[in-house]
Order: structure tokens, then C-alpha cells, then sequence
């Protein structure tokens, strides 16, 4: 079996360490500090309060554990002077969409213009996977036989259930607001790359797309690299666990691209399993119950991720992620960031008599978590 290459990309939110407010508009030194620190890592976003951290290629675990930990210390150190910090989670509980101020580079303007109000409430931070498919596989091919287990990585990477000052009723609100934007959530039903690529050439020629990066789907061909990239799951606050899911992608990766004829079983019926997956997994994180074929009704995460572990236990093992599946079971038993948030959020809302709000202090935690 071969090791794919992988790479990881991180969302941050810059917050102010006083207010613990998500920052409006940085000064451009800090911006400057961070790029410094981070070199040819670094990465803008579509608001001015929030940066990427883009990985270098990676083949092994270790490489990219210590790249998380020590560009997630860069960032603390570079932006202490300026009375700022990074802050990792799918939604910023202090943030004011209203506040925010969008990067001014043509793209991101092109599509503020273009989306309106979508574009200006996306205040949210992604963890974006990418894992290499090796020449000649069919991407389409090895992506339809990984899609029906990606609620399950949704769920454990659940980190936005405040919204606007409130809990929204859900453990990923992203996702949700994704929801508003066209061309996220599951892809549609391609049979192989070539169609997939006619699908794309039709949206270029219709006007709906400017370039193929525009299909912003939960997982995706990339369009500048030979990879799958996975953009379905949360920022993660805590770094471990954003390696975790990094690396259950990658196995589900090389597992299918081992397969004789990968995504052979994905059908219209899979992908409406998959479709109320996802919902059930932005709604009730690990506390969903699922639809997973091979299963009687419906079944817990914990069953879910014992099938996975079933079948996918050699590859984890063959790319050296054998203590995968453990991890994976840690953070159902924990909880998930959204969990942590949400009872931290109604036992600080219960004592009113605290100087900081319920919402400071979940950001205080964030700010901790990611930190390390």
C-alpha cells in the first residue's frame, strides 16, 4: 500500500486578549508579525480577523504534529506584543459579523460583491485536509467511496454551537451557514472525473463559476493539486484532535484508492444516507444516531467508528495512525469542543454575578485550547 502525502490548513480568528472579542481590523504590524512568523505558511482570509496557517507537504504524523504545535506557538509569540491571540473553532463566540472587515484583495472583494450578505456572515473557520490520489485513479472514483463516512468525521470535529450571542441549536452551526452559500455541503452524484469535469466546464460557461475552486463542496478534487480535499469538518481548538482527523481522512484515502474499483457501491440511495448524516451530525455532533449500511436502524457513534475501525484498522496501521481509532473513541468520551463550549456556556449563564460573560468565558477557553 502506498503513504499519501497530506497536507493540513488551520483557520484562526485573531481576538483581542482583554476583550476576547474576535478583532475587526488588525493593525498591519500584527499582520506583518504573522506572516513573519509563519513564512510561506501564512495565509490570508476572506476578513481581516482571521488568517490560514497552510502546511508544507507531509509524510508522516510526526512531521505534521510538529508543524501544528510549533506554527500554533509562532502565532501566540508573534502576536503577544500587539495584546492578541489565535483563537481555533468553527464559530468565534464573540464575534460580530457586523464588525468584520474584509480583506481587501480582489478575490475576497469579488465575492462580497458577488454573495452579499452570505459572504459577509461567513465569520467561520474551516479544517481543510488535503490527501494526494496517486496517477492514473479516478479522484471522483476514490472520493464516492470515502463521502459516507465523513458525517462521522463532522461529528467529531464539532466546534461551532454559538451563534450570535446564543446557542444556535446546533453543534456545527458552520455548517449551517454553509448551507446558505451554493455549491457546499455533499457534491453532487458523479459517476467519474470526466463528469465531474463537464459539470464544472458547464458552471464556467453558464456564468455560475469564475474557476473550478468556486465548488466549495464538504469534500472535493482539489484544483491545483492531485489531491481529495476535505473541507466538511470544524476548525479544531485543541491541535491533537485536528491531527486526528487529518489522519482518519488520509486513511479513509488510501484505503479507498486500494480498492479495485473504488466508489462502485455509492449510489442515489448512499448519497441520501450521506445527506442526512451530515444533518444529523451538524445538529447533534456525537450525540447523533446514524445511518451506516451493514447496520440494523440506526446506530451511536461509537458503533460507527467500531465498524471503521473493523475495516480500516491495517491501512491506519500500514501508514503508522494505529492509535487512530483510540483517539477517535477519546474524543466521543470527552466530548467535543462544541460540548466543552456549551457547558461551560450554561454553567457561566447560571452566575450572572461573574465579571465576564457567559460567552467571555468560552472564549477564554478557546484561546487556552488553542493554545495548547
Amino acid at each position: 500500500m502506498t503513504s499519501p502525502r497530506f497536507g493540513i490548513e488551520e483557520e484562526f480568528f485573531l481576538t483581542d486578549l482583554q476583550t476576547l472579542r474576535m478583532v475587526g481590523s488588525p493593525s498591519q504590524p500584527a499582520i506583518e508579525a504573522c506572516r513573519a512568523a509563519l513564512g510561506a505558511w501564512f495565509a490570508t482570509e476572506m476578513f481581516q480577523g482571521q488568517i490560514e496557517v497552510a502546511s508544507p507537504v507531509f509524510s508522516d504524523f510526526e512531521h505534521a504534529g510538529d508543524f501544528l504545535r510549533g506554527s500554533r506557538q509562532a502565532l501566540r509569540a508573534a502576536l503577544a506584543p500587539f495584546g492578541l491571540g489565535v483563537l481555533s473553532a468553527g464559530s468565534h463566540p464573540l464575534a460580530d459579523w457586523r464588525e468584520q472587515m474584509p480583506t481587501e484583495e480582489e478575490h475576497f472583494q469579488d465575492l462580497f460583491e458577488r454573495y452579499g450578505h452570505v459572504a459577509r456572515r461567513s465569520v467561520l473557520s474551516g479544517l481543510h485536509v488535503h490527501v494526494e490520489v496517486a496517477q492514473p485513479l479516478d479522484r471522483i472514483a476514490v472520493m464516492n467511496e470515502v463521502l459516507p463516512w465523513t458525517p462521522l468525521l463532522l461529528a467529531l470535529s464539532c466546534s461551532s454551537p454559538l451563534w450570535n450571542g446564543v446557542a444556535s441549536g446546533f453543534m456545527s452551526y458552520r455548517q449551517t451557514a454553509c448551507d446558505e452559500w451554493p455549491r457546499m455541503g455533499i457534491p453532487p452524484l458523479f459517476a467519474d472525473q470526466r463528469h465531474h469535469d463537464e459539470h464544472v466546464a458547464f458552471l464556467t460557461r453558464i456564468g455560475a463559476i469564475t474557476q473550478p475552486a468556486e465548488c466549495w463542496w464538504g469534500v472535493r478534487p482539489a484544483a491545483r493539486f492531485s489531491t481529495l480535499e476535505l473541507r466538511m469538518t470544524d476548525a479544531c481548538p485543541r491541535g491533537d484532535d485536528a491531527l486526528t482527523l487529518a489522519a482518519f481522512f488520509r486513511v479513509l484515502v488510501a484505503h479507498a484508492s486500494a480498492q479495485r474499483r473504488p466508489g462502485l457501491l455509492y449510489d442515489q440511495t448512499a448519497r441520501s444516507m450521506l445527506e442526512e448524516n451530515r444533518w444529523r451530525a451538524k445538529r447533534l455532533g456525537t450525540h447523533a444516531r446514524f445511518l451506516v449500511e451493514g447496520i440494523d436502524g440506526d446506530c451511536s457513534i461509537a458503533q460507527w467508528l467500531e465498524l471503521a475501525e473493523q475495516r480500516f484498522a491495517d491501512t491506519a496501521q500500514a501508514l503508522g495512525a494505529a492509535q487512530l481509532f483510540d483517539q477517535a473513541r477519546a474524543i466521543i468520551a470527552s466530548g467535543t469542543s462544541a460540548d466543552r463550549q456549551l457547558a461551560l456556556f450554561e454553567q457561566a449563564s447560571e452566575q450572572p454575578q461573574n465579571n465576564r460573560s457567559a460567552l467571555a468565558q468560552v472564549s477564554e477557553l478557546l484561546l487556552q485550547e488553542t493554545s495548547g
